[in-house]
């Protein structure tokens, strides 16, 4: 019976059925688009209850005294912020699913922290920058995003998960938050941004992971290049 109370004591297992977006009784929490569809989960997924810990490298060692976030790249003002200062810039709330490539999609979360709209009008991002490449703490991992997908309205970089702190091996102290890509676009421990006008292959991306990776994509979703 061990495992099953370490399971059901899990705070972060999901005992009951995903919330309709319409049951938020919040009105100042960010909706996810995606979370108004009829069918929630993308082909070639299924619901977990759970939140699987994946990543490339095994959660990195980083100081959160010396934790600092940069932008830089096609911008007019580059920013660095250390995490105290970063936490006190103005907050949203975004309800979201998020769907891994490796197949499973964990429906209903709601993630805090600063709006990637907000970063890039503090930068001041020049017209010419078309991609945004994700800096992580995580051994100089990095991913792409195009910029539509970046300044939607329910992208963000998260710092809480359902009320309470990311934890280390979910990619806190803050992590890079796109319900509209699949979740490798998501970066863990992200330490900053760079914004480019020409797209630049990541990690998974130089592996053969699609260079979008939108889950609702044709057939199985945007999983790889060759796809």
């Amino acid at each position: 019976m061990s495992f099953l109370n370490n399971l059901f004591q899990d705070p972060k297992y999901q005992n009951n059925d995903p919330r309709k977006p319409e049951e938020i009784d919040d009105s100042n929490v960010i909706i996810s688009p995606d979370t108004r569809r009829e069918k929630r989960i993308p082909p070639g997924q299924s619901r977990t209850k759970k939140w699987p810990v994946l990543d490339a490298h095994g959660t990195p060692d980083i100081d959160l005294a010396n934790w600092e976030f940069e932008v830089e790249g096609l911008v007019e003002n580059p920013l660095k912020w250390s995490l105290d200062e970063f936490m006190q810039l103005p907050a949203v709330r975004v309800y979201a699913d998020f769907h891994c490539v490796t197949r499973w999609s964990r429906l209903d979360n709601i993630w805090s922290g600063v709006s990637t709209r907000e970063i890039a009008r503090l930068a001041g991002v020049k017209p010419e920058a078309k991609y945004v490449l994700a800096l992580a703490y995580d051994y100089g991992w990095t991913t792409n995003v195009p910029i539509e997908y970046f300044l939607n309205e329910d992208s963000l970089f998260a710092w809480a998960h359902d009320g309470q702190p990311i934890a280390p091996e979910h990619g806190g102290p803050v992590r890079l938050i796109i319900p509209q890509l699949y979740a490798w676009k998501s970066a863990k421990w992200i330490k900053g941004v760079r914004f480019l006008e020409r797209d630049q292959a990541g990690f998974w991306e130089e592996g053969g992971y699609h260079m979008r990776g939108v889950p609702w994509g044709p057939g199985d979703g945007e999983r790889f290049r060759w796809s």
